[in-house]
């Protein structure tokens, strides 16, 4: 006597239904394959010997017959697509947004996360899955937990708070106010960089191990995020000089401005106190009178997350097409294409923002937008 767990009960409907499925031929092979499975099980077969008949593995062979049992012969015959095919962007997001708060902000004690632990707390937002899954979105976008210098997580106590009072501010920007993603690009060394290029027949470029030093370079940027134009000049060191002498440029080009906050990672360099003490003098009534320019307030990210930080995005896609692959003779040269990129860059998207970031400057990462879920230091062009 067969046993009962391998027995499937079919209707004269449910029959005529699977016999349709396999005459007609019409439907996905998955359908059609299971239409013969559940017809088999239905004739009192085991799975090894419907195995053997159809070359199907038992394991595929009771997973049918189970969801048969459990919801019916129309789940039973349903061909469901992945969970991350669904909609793998909602996967990705939630994933990050979760990576880059501390754990102890969702009620887990400890420094660092786990795979167990990302599984769980998405779960509870209603997106079931496996670590292993969550592994290969995370793995996807160039990060590994091993790499120390990859940071994934901050680690400021006052993550949450800093992260919205930044989306607060952007959520209520006034016409007359402007918010700057500011932040430094290298020391970078001016060399022959490899990468993809169209090669002859036989020919293989190559890469020298060491090179002859044609100097280095250091750009300082500031993104104004509400109208996407980049503000930017070299520097020779990254310090509170450099920033000062951001800060009165930014004063002079938007003084037309009623406010402009200031936003960036936690550099020791981007928030000393020769700096502060130069942003309250600004803001003083009589300076602002006299000058004419606007108040400045800052909006500091989390210690740790560069990651948040728009800018670096828009410095990744500059890499990607003119520092990646290419060799300029001289610091003069590569200063040069930089600065026609940013201009261009800029002339773009104060004609036509929302085409040019979809069709002129795909390179970038990210959309020059704020968000948790941003990851807009590119692993390759740090």
């Amino acid at each position: 006597m067969r046993s009962e767990k391998h027995q499937v009960h079919l209707s004269k409907a449910e029959r005529e239904k699977l016999f349709a499925i396999i005459i007609k031929g019409r439907n996905k092979a998955v359908v059609f394959q299971r239409a013969h499975i559940l017809l088999k099980v239905n004739e009192g077969k085991t799975d090894s010997e419907i195995s053997e008949v159809l070359y199907i593995s038992e394991q595929t062979i009771r997973r049918t017959r189970l969801r048969f049992a459990a919801e019916g012969i129309q789940v039973a015959l349903e061909d469901k697509p992945h969970p991350l095919k669904i909609d793998g962007n909602t996967c990705k997001k939630a994933i990050f947004k979760v990576l880059h708060t501390p754990p102890s902000s969702y009620g887990i004690n400890r420094t660092t996360w786990r795979m167990e632990d990302i599984k769980s707390v998405i779960a509870k937002q209603g997106l079931f899955l496996s670590k292993d899954s969550i592994s290969k979105i995370i793995r996807s976008e160039g990060y590994r937990f091993r790499k120390a210098k990859t940071v994934l997580t901050s680690n400021d106590p006052d993550y949450v708070e800093k992260v919205e009072r930044i989306k607060k501010i952007l959520s209520r920007l006034g016409y007359k106010e402007k918010f700057f993603s500011i932040d430094e690009y290298g020391p970078f060394a001016i060399k022959l960089y490899g990468g993809k290029s169209l090669m002859p027949p036989g020919v293989t470029k190559t890469v020298p191990q060491f090179q002859k030093n044609k100097g280095s370079l250091i750009i300082t940027g500031a993104l104004e995020l509400s109208t996407n134009q980049m503000t930017h000049f070299f520097s020779d060191k990254k310090d509170t000089e450099e920033m000062l002498r951001l800060l009165e440029i930014l004063l002079k080009k938007y003084k037309d401005e009623n406010c402009i906050y200031l936003s960036w990672d936690a550099a020791s360099w981007h928030c000393s106190q020769e700096f502060n003490d130069r942003v309250k003098e600004v803001n003083k009534p009589k300076h602002r009178k006299s000058h004419g320019t606007p108040l400045v307030k800052l909006a500091p990210l989390p210690t740790g997350a560069q990651f948040l930080n728009i800018i670096e995005s828009v410095f990744s896609g500059m890499a990607k097409a003119i520092i990646h692959n290419s060799d300029y003779e001289s610091i003069k040269v590569c200063k040069k294409a930089i600065n026609r990129y940013f201009s261009d860059r800029n002339k773009r998207f104060k004609k036509n923002p929302k085409r040019a970031g979809n069709k002129i400057w795909g390179k970038e990462i990210v959309k020059p937008q704020f968000s948790e879920s941003n990851n807009c230091k590119d692993p390759k062009y740090r």
